[in-house]
């Protein structure tokens, strides 16, 4: 197995978010001066000058790209971006630039102070979002909250921070990282939901949808219901060989 090189990657899914590439790389740069860190995009078949953006932010940071050559869904980037990383910790971002990098060193020095097996997830207190998107959040949250007992008022938040290794060892599905706290605490860890910042979009526009989710997520709750009945899964935690 590869060893990690970095204290820290930074996964990036994105699709068709051309515009916001530059300014969120300069952001992440900013807040994770003193990490030794990557920023892994994944670009889930965009159709606009985004490959050409990322190119372009390779000649000023550590990025790294990935590709998927049709549209995967968010869950699907994330799994490749952090199949890709090289660090030992995982920070996922929206790519809208919603999520801010500011938040970062905050949420890596709390789970660094840990000893067991945590996802810092964040928490949108102020949501600067459309009404119906916060309305369909919001009965979304209630509803998970209340079947699967994740413990997480906000698991939407593209803000999220976990150990590589725990991450691939959980159940790979479409729409997972929505569930990512009931995955995790279901692997024997636990969830601890940190407020973080929320800023509006100020460039392009949302390429996944609010309703389309909504309904899919039924069947996925139902999903993941089924796997907390099936017993947990248990994440083992490396550990040093005193031989």
């Amino acid at each position: 197995m590869t060893q990690p090189i970095y204290t820290l990657s930074v996964v990036v899914p994105v699709r068709n978010e051309a515009d916001n590439i530059a300014q969120l790389v300069a952001e992440i740069e900013a807040a994770l001066a003193t990490v030794l860190h990557e920023i892994v995009y994944v670009d889930d078949g965009s159709t606009d000058a985004t490959p050409q953006k990322l190119l372009e932010a390779q000649a000023t940071a550590p990025v790294t790209m990935r590709r998927h050559r049709v549209s995967c869904g968010q869950s699907a980037a994330i799994v490749t971006g952090v199949r890709a990383a090289r660090g030992t910790w995982i920070a996922t971002l929206d790519g809208d630039g919603q999520n801010d990098p500011a938040d970062i060193p905050a949420l890596l020095a709390r789970a660094q102070a840990m000893t067991d097996l945590v996802l810092i997830a964040g928490h949108r207190v102020t949501r600067r979002d459309t009404q119906t998107k916060r309305l369909a959040s919001r009965l979304a949250n209630g509803i998970r909250k209340r079947l699967l007992g994740d413990a997480t008022p906000d698991t939407g938040c593209g803000l999220k921070l976990f150990r590589r290794d725990a991450f691939l060892a959980l159940p790979h599905f479409d729409h997972m990282h929505r569930y990512l706290p009931a995955l995790f605490i279901r692997a024997g860890g636990r969830v601890e939901s940190v407020p973080v910042n929320h800023r509006p979009r100020t460039r392009g526009t949302s390429n996944y949808g609010t309703l389309d989710r909504l309904w899919v997520g039924i069947f996925d709750l139902a999903g993941v219901y089924w796997l907390q009945r099936r017993g947990n899964q248990p994440v083992v935690e490396p550990v040093e060989d005193g031989r």
